[in-house]
Parts: structure tokens; sequence; C-alpha cells
């Protein structure tokens, strides 16, 4: 079996046969093909992979993913599709992690650690340099779990919407 560039399964060069591995539970579909970068928590080989038809890199010791910053929003899309409902329970990230220190294992560099600006109450790596996010084990998940501000927000305006027509229709307790 061979990897193919760009694509997210496996060619047999025999018989043409294409070979999707499953997913795991993270969504990541592990392809088994090492890269020449290393995983910036373990310093072991990454390992190419794929979450939503988007490639990545994937560390199979730690789980954690490496992520383009142009697919990133492509691959919560997809997982939060595949997600019937949000069991997120709400928690504080562990601050203490703003103070690591992780190298692209593209370029070498420092990566910028911070807190995700999106929901999920994450913190990530990112190299603006090479355009890459890292996310440990099951930050992913956290993010893809946690509710969509847009959601929220919907349902905070038909909230409001019936409360203002309860309003309007006056009480009805004295009728």
């Amino acid at each position: 079996m061979k990897l193919e560039t760009g694509k997210d399964f496996l060619a047999c060069t025999y018989c043409h046969s294409m070979h999707f591995p499953d997913a795991n539970a993270d969504g990541v579909r592990v392809l088994g093909q090492r890269s020449e970068c290393n995983c910036p928590r373990c310093s072991i080989a990454l390992t190419h992979a794929s979450v939503g038809g988007e490639r990545v890199l994937h560390c199979e010791r730690c789980r954690g993913v490496l992520v383009n910053m142009g697919a990133f929003v492509v691959v919560l899309e997809d997982l939060r599709s595949r997600h019937a409902s949000s069991e997120y329970v709400g928690e504080q990230p562990d601050w203490n992690n703003l103070d690591r220190i992780s190298q692209c294992p593209e370029c070498g560099r420092k990566m910028n650690t911070h807190a995700y600006a999106g929901p999920g109450n994450v913190i990530i790596d990112s190299c603006s340099e090479c355009c890459l996010n890292w996310l440990d084990y099951g930050e992913l998940q956290r993010i893809v779990r946690a509710p969509d501000r847009k959601y929220v927000t919907l349902i905070d305006e038909d909230e409001r919407r019936k409360i203002e027509l309860e309003n309007a229709s006056g009480p009805t307790w004295g009728v």
C-alpha cells in the first residue's frame, strides 16, 4: 500500500484498490506513513493522517494533531457535522499551558502558545510562518463539542422573541 500525495487513502500498487483506514475516536484517520516532522511534545516522527478529507500530521504516542491553518476550519466543520448533539461540559483550560514552549515541527521556530479564540476553552500552539496549528490530544474534540456561538445566539434570539410575545399578549392569569 502506498500513500498518494494529497489523498486521504492508501492505494495498492498491485491491484490499484483504495484503502480508507477507520477513523479513531477523535475522527483522525491514521494513514501510517511517517513524515519528516517530529512531534513538538514527544519528539518522535509524526505520521500522515487525515480528518474530514484534509491531510494532517498525527503523533501516535501523545495523539496530538498538526493541522494547516487553511484546513483547520474545514476539519472543524466536518467533525461538527458528525456530532448529533453537544455533550460538552465546559471546563477552564490549564492556564499553565500558556508557559509551555513548543518548536514548530516544520521550521523549528518557537510556536506561539495562546488561547484558541473560538469555543472549547483550549490552548493551542501556532506557527504563523508555516501556517500550522498544534492541538494536543482531546483539544480538537473539545472545540468540536463546544456550543457554537452562532447556534447559542440563535437560541438566545428565539428565547428573547418568545418572552417578548408573552409580554405583549399580557398576563393570562386574570382571565
